[in-house]
């Protein structure tokens, strides 16, 4: 990864590195690396994730469609 330092603006650049980082998710894989995971505490958290967005979707489904 390589973000450009402009004007030797380093606070610039490395706010622009974090939100890369952020957005690739690096930082929520390194939170999940820090420690061994049990298979069935992942399956577990990614269950818990599949509803989580089921849900979401379906809030946001019947918030468009309900209001007509």
């Amino acid at each position: 990864m390589q973000i450009m330092v402009r004007d030797n603006n380093v606070d610039q650049a490395l706010r622009a590195l974090k939100k890369k980082l952020q957005r690739e998710g690096v930082y929520r894989e390194m939170k999940l690396r820090r420690h061994f995971e049990k298979p069935s505490e992942k399956r577990a958290r990614e269950k818990a994730a599949a509803v989580r967005r089921a849900r979401k979707m379906e809030r946001k489904r019947l918030e468009r469609d309900g209001s007509k």
